[in-house]
């Protein structure tokens, strides 16, 4: 079973690349929403088989947030090529941004015996969600032609940056305050 869930979490990734050419090469939207759908699902599912098989594991904790990562980004990207848009492009830049300056407190954290500082809150999973929400909802204005949701996708989106900037600033400050602490 364990592997079963590392599985589900993996496809998210192979999703992730599936996506890109359906969006920015192919142009078809009912097989993107149709994979996107999968792998918003396959994100609840590793999760809850996980917990409710007691099955977590330090594997499962470092996949699954890095599977996300890499589903958002590789959409983001997408869509930022497929509209030809400077906005996405820069959300997607803040986004990878953020990510890369949390993944580089993660490290020193985890050097520092204070892995406790970069643990995943409650408004990191809420900022995770509202990408999703962003993606889904320029993905299914593509599928129906709706402007209107697409065009909101947008707001969704700056709320999703937002957020996930807050989060870094609330792990950077967690990592320094100890950090001058410990000095």
């Amino acid at each position: 079973m364990q592997s079963f869930i590392n599985f589900i979490t993996i496809s998210r990734m192979l999703f992730a690349p599936l996506i890109f050419v359906y969006i920015a090469v192919l142009e078809t939207f009912s097989i993107t929403i149709l994979l996107f759908i999968l792998a918003s699902i396959s994100d609840f599912l590793d999760g809850y088989l996980a917990r409710k098989y007691n099955l977590t594991s330090e594997l499962g904790r470092i996949l699954d947030p890095i599977a996300d990562k890499i589903l958002i980004t590789f959409t983001l990207v997408a869509l930022t090529l497929y509209f030809n848009s400077f906005f996405i492009g820069m959300m997607t830049s803040f986004i990878l941004a953020r990510e890369f300056w949390v993944s580089a407190l993660r490290e020193l954290n985890a050097i520092q015996n204070n892995i406790n500082a970069t643990k995943v809150t409650f408004l990191a999973k809420i900022k995770t969600t509202i990408q999703f929400a962003a993606v889904a909802g320029y993905i299914t204005g593509l599928f129906f032609n709706l402007s209107l949701l697409i065009f909101i996708s947008n707001f969704i989106l700056f709320a999703a940056v937002t957020i996930t900037l807050i989060t870094g600033v609330e792990y950077s400050m967690n990592t320094f305050k100890t950090t001058i602490h410990k000095g």
